[in-house]
């Protein structure tokens, strides 16, 4: 593994690893030459989801094997999508070359390159479907386009050597996009573009940073300078025009989330840093971390609809957040040398559960959310959480080593004993607790944020990777206050019990109850979902437009009624199913002493179930505890200082 990587101080170089090993009968050949790769990607087409890519690989004579990136950083998952390759040629001076799959490594190709041959040449076109539950981090490339814009990730076009580290690879990128539309990017354009031709070329750089770096190409596209230093700045694309209207007041929000992440950290860990955030309803949200950037994917009216903005304005603070803890410093199992090299996560509860933390804190901080919102996220986490069940037979610890299976899961049953990425914002709320035990024990003067600015912070400077371990962690924790962090984590890793970890909330001067008024975090999520989220009444999820269920939260009245996900709700008390036949019945039902009857259709069967539910409409929110110091706000009160 390697500990302080600095990508951008290294020479690449193609190596062939042939010398090392004879797999499958692979013959060793010599290694390769210090040459740059090619790699030209047509986008031309992605608007019908179909992307080609020209790979100019330097090559030895001999036995090759050259595979497709399998293990994608970010997405801590076996999840290229290797069934959506398409057309794969190869070829040596224009003669085409036969290959062959590897019998057991499905990414793995092998192929004999002729006497003479310095070069290679690969062609490939990846083929995009549409959204389908379970492949986000599936084996299929879910689209990422639409007919106005398109995303970009290079490791869905490229092949490099076998065993070969990604930081010894060099790759000159460029791309072929529809007429009249703008790309963005952090890679450097290398000024040989074709002027006219929709042709962009880029400074060459390691495969490690050209697959850390995705493109964003667009028809509608406005650029903000958001100030600090090293400069970040704001590529937004959008289905139209109108949806990338930002007000003054929101884009000076994302200004301060760039001084309020430099107050927390102290330092930055990039050379300059990009936000691309696409904004259309064509393409799955979705936010992915990377070093100097990250791609940001909301609903087409994120920053037109208030209630959505509330929902969406903690992403880009989340992937920022990943830029330190994530990229910088990253846990040992998951910094691995290439992208076939299995990833190991038992540390995710930091890389993701601190990153969700900081990430509500620094939405707070920036004014993105005003406390009553942070508060209400709070709430909302709090909530969800209670009503996953299945930390009465996992624990969070065994979430996070399954990690690689539950991002791929569906959501059915979610809440049934199985858990979905919980190390998210259960994490969050653990992070919450041990902030508010430092304040505690230091009796105010220190914080989480002085445990995140050394661990995450000096010294700053150009991208690298800085591994650690458990231990690491821990000693880091104890130079901050003093405690027995070892036993605090192991025991909440670890334990198995009822009720989400909801001690950090109490610490921190609120706690969890429920009333009749959605908020507008549960309002713009219910927005986003495009759904009716009666989790905490009757006990299920149901899609606004089709009326199909979508989980069961154990125990609830529809449980117990023997409702099913994937059921779909006809009809609510002899009328037929809309949000707003369901709310009337919510609401009556405090004062009806029938249960409430829904129709439900399984399978071509339809059945009449009973639920004896009279408690109204039910949303969750946080109460002040009383006689107790209100952490909470301080912890998401602004740090920076105010800009001039």
């Amino acid at each position: 593994m390697r500990a302080m990587t600095t990508r951008r101080m290294l020479r690449p170089r193609w190596l062939c690893l042939c010398l090392l090993l004879a797999v499958s009968g692979a013959v060793a050949a010599t290694a390769m030459p210090p040459d740059t790769a090619s790699i030209e990607v047509d986008a031309r087409e992605a608007p019908r989801g179909i992307i080609k890519s020209h790979l100019h690989l330097p090559v030895r004579p001999g036995p090759l094997t050259l595979v497709y990136p399998q293990w994608i950083p970010g997405r801590h998952s076996p999840s290229g999508p290797i069934t959506s390759l398409g057309g794969l040629r190869f070829s040596v001076g224009g003669a085409p070359l036969a290959w062959r799959r590897d019998d057991i490594d499905m990414y793995a190709f092998h192929l004999i390159v002729p006497p003479g041959a310095s070069w290679l040449d690969a062609d490939l076109e990846l083929l995009r479907t549409p959204q389908l539950e379970g492949t986000v981090q599936g084996l299929e490339a879910p689209r990422t386009s639409s007919a106005a814009l398109a995303v970009i990730e290079w490791n869905e076009f490229v092949l490099y050597p076998q065993g070969a580290a990604s930081d010894t690879l060099n790759y000159a990128a460029a791309i072929r996009v529809p007429a009249d539309w703008r790309t963005a990017s952090a890679l450097r354009p290398s000024g040989t573009s074709v002027s006219g031709a929709g042709l962009t070329r880029f400074e060459p750089v390691s495969l490690t940073t050209l697959v850390d770096s995705p493109l964003q190409m667009a028809r509608f596209a406005r650029h903000f300078d958001l100030g600090g230093e090293p400069a970040v700045s704001l590529e937004l694309a959008g289905d139209s025009a109108t949806a990338l209207t930002m007000s003054p007041e929101v884009e000076e929000h994302y200004r301060a989330l760039v001084r309020e992440a430099r107050a927390l950290f102290g330092a930055t860990h990039y050379g300059r840093y990009t936000f691309l955030w696409s904004l259309t309803d064509r393409i799955m949200p979705d936010g992915l971390e990377h070093h100097e950037s990250s791609d940001n994917r909301s609903p087409l009216r994120a920053l037109l609809d208030e209630d959505l903005r509330r929902v969406e304005a903690a992403l880009l603070p989340h992937e920022y957040t990943h830029s330190w803890n994530g990229k910088y410093r990253r846990p040992v199992g998951l910094a691995t040398p290439d992208y076939q090299t299995p990833m190991r996560g038992e540390l995710l509860w930091v890389y993701e559960g601190l990153t969700e933390y900081l990430g509500d804190v620094l939405t707070a901080r920036s004014g993105l959310w005003s406390l009553q919102d942070f508060r209400d996220e709070w709430a909302r986490i709090a909530a969800s959480m209670d009503a996953h069940r299945g930390r009465e037979w996992r624990s969070l610890q065994d979430a996070t080593i399954a990690g690689q299976l539950l991002y791929a899961q569906g959501t059915s049953w979610a809440a049934r004993l199985r858990r979905q990425d919980d190390f998210y914002q259960e994490s969050a709320l653990l992070w919450l607790e041990a902030d508010t035990l430092i304040r505690k024990l230091s009796n105010g003067q220190r914080r989480l944020d002085d445990f995140c600015a050394a661990f995450h912070g000096a010294p700053g400077g150009l991208p690298q990777v800085k591994t650690y371990t458990f231990d690491a962690l821990i000693a880091a924790l104890n130079a901050v206050q003093p405690y027995d962090w070892r036993s605090f984590w192991n025991q909440r890793l670890t334990r198995v019990r009822k009720g989400a970890p909801l001690e950090g909330l109490t610490a921190s001067g609120w706690h969890l109850d429920y009333n009749s008024v959605p908020s507008a975090i549960v309002r713009g999520h219910e927005s986003e979902d495009q759904a009716t989220n009666l989790q905490y009444s009757l006990g299920f999820v149901v899609s606004n437009d089709s009326g199909v269920i979508s989980d069961v939260v154990p125990g609830s009245p529809a449980d117990l009624a023997g409702t099913a996900p994937g059921s779909t709700l006809v009809a609510v008390n002899g009328r037929k199913w809309s949000k707003e036949v369901m709310s009337d019945a919510l609401i009556a039902s405090r004062s009806d002493v029938n249960s409430m009857t829904l129709l439900v259709e399984t399978n071509d069967e339809y059945r009449t179930l009973q639920l004896p539910y009279h408690g109204g409409p039910r949303y969750p929110t946080l109460v002040r505890n009383a006689g107790t110091e209100d952490l909470l706000s301080a912890i998401g009160h602004p740090r920076a200082p105010a800009a001039p």
